[in-house]
């Protein structure tokens, strides 16, 4: 969920109620599986781990399983999505799943209230906002990690200026019909603010359906 409570088209943030207080966001089940193969190569074996925008908590109860000597705690800013993660979580049974924090992750200061950690994570999150917010999500993220901690991003992303495919183009059209302000950024503008905020990118990752992940370490 886009921390800024933007106008969105409807694809833009699909969640379909489930049992138990459950959401069900079929773009996460269906991205899930290819984004924890793709980070796997660079998690550590144990610490704090942080989701931004955790959504309907679905991809967080994959990341606890497989990951399971980190320690994760969710946040969003919609309690309906809040309410869905502790009922994933609660599902699972999964110790290592904190319980989901309340966290605007797009205003500054929040890092300061964080413990270090070892990871931050998010997916699908920085189409939905402005690129001063997308910055600002960078910036925090990059003072919330601990020494060699990691930062992943996930999602759809402009090669320079050029869409991956049409349909890409197509959505970023949609988005930007509701609020100029959003839309697609460039991977490299992204790996820049990365930089400025300290941080070294690493690798950029070819995902299905022509999203990217973007791994970037904080120095030791």
């Amino acid at each position: 969920m886009p921390p800024s409570r933007r106008k969105l088209p409807s694809t833009a943030s699909v969640a379909h109620p489930a049992e138990n207080g459950k959401l069900h966001a079929p773009s996460a089940a269906r991205n899930v599986g290819a984004i924890v193969e793709a980070i796997a190569a660079v998690m550590p074996a144990s610490g704090k781990a942080l989701e931004i925008a955790s959504g309907t908590g679905e991809h967080v109860v994959r990341y606890a399983a497989a990951f399971s000597g980190l320690d994760w705690q969710p946040s969003d800013i919609d309690a309906d999505r809040l309410n869905s993660i502790s009922a994933w979580s609660a599902e699972t049974g999964l110790p290592n799943i904190l319980p989901p924090q309340m966290l605007d992750a797009t205003k500054t200061g929040w890092a300061a209230q964080q413990p270090p950690q070892n990871v931050v994570i998010l997916s699908n999150l920085l189409h939905l906002i402005s690129m001063g917010e997308a910055a600002a999500v960078i910036a925090e993220s990059a003072q919330a990690l601990a020494p060699d901690g990691v930062f992943l991003i996930y999602g759809p992303f402009l090669r320079g200026a050029t869409f991956a495919s049409a349909a890409d183009q197509r959505f970023d059209q949609s988005l930007r019909g509701k609020d100029p302000d959003i839309g697609y950024k460039s991977y490299q503008m992204v790996q820049d603010v990365q930089g400025q905020a300290g941080l070294l990118p690493l690798e950029r990752i070819e995902m299905p359906s022509n999203n990217l992940l973007l791994a970037a370490r904080k120095p030791r």
